[in-house]
């Protein structure tokens, strides 16, 4: 109780929301991260540029494709100068506000665990923007001649933190956010 009679606020440890942010980076980050541009890098080696391999034949295959826009090409017939820049701060900023919102937690949870798979999307796209200037695309989903955008194992990640915090967010009523 404090003075005025009131139960204390309860309030994490400092220590403890270090901890729940380290475990988000080594147990979701890094190994979707690792993931990301261990497939991109097998991709860009084994296959030819618009090469494409069926999987299950009329409905997956690996497509290799050079993204230089965002998540379905958004933005890919923007100028360059203004694209690049537009991605690399929207990206910038994205993961810096997903890496507060981590340390800003007082435990893992679900709402965590969507940060941290759209914060390793960010930053695995982030590096192909880096390293080539676009973004490596490769899962191709198709029913005949009907085909979905071809994606990443980023975009996924990103797609499934997305829902995740969707679904998450629909079951709340009045508990606290993080922070």
């Amino acid at each position: 109780m404090t003075e005025t009679g009131s139960a204390p606020e309860p309030h994490a440890h400092p220590v403890s929301r270090l901890r729940t942010l380290w475990l988000m980076l080594v147990t979701i980050v890094a190994p979707v991260l690792i993931l990301d541009q261990a497939s991109k890098f097998y991709v860009a080696s084994h296959l030819r540029l618009y090469q494409e391999i069926p999987i299950v034949p009329h409905l997956l295959g690996l497509a290799y494709t050079l993204n230089s826009g965002a998540a379905f090409s958004l933005f890919a017939n923007l100028p360059a100068e203004f694209r690049i820049g537009f991605l690399f701060t929207i990206t910038g900023i994205a993961i810096v506000v997903l890496t507060i919102l981590l340390a800003q937690a007082h435990e893992p949870s679900w709402q965590t665990v969507g940060f941290a798979l759209i914060l390793a999307g960010a930053l695995g796209n982030l590096i192909d923007r880096i390293l080539r200037g676009r973004v490596i695309d490769f899962i191709h989903v198709h029913y005949y001649d009907w085909n979905y955008p071809i994606f990443n194992l980023a975009d996924s990640a990103i797609t499934i933190g997305v829902a995740i915090l969707l679904i998450e967010g629909l079951g709340r009523s009045d508990r606290p956010r993080v922070g």
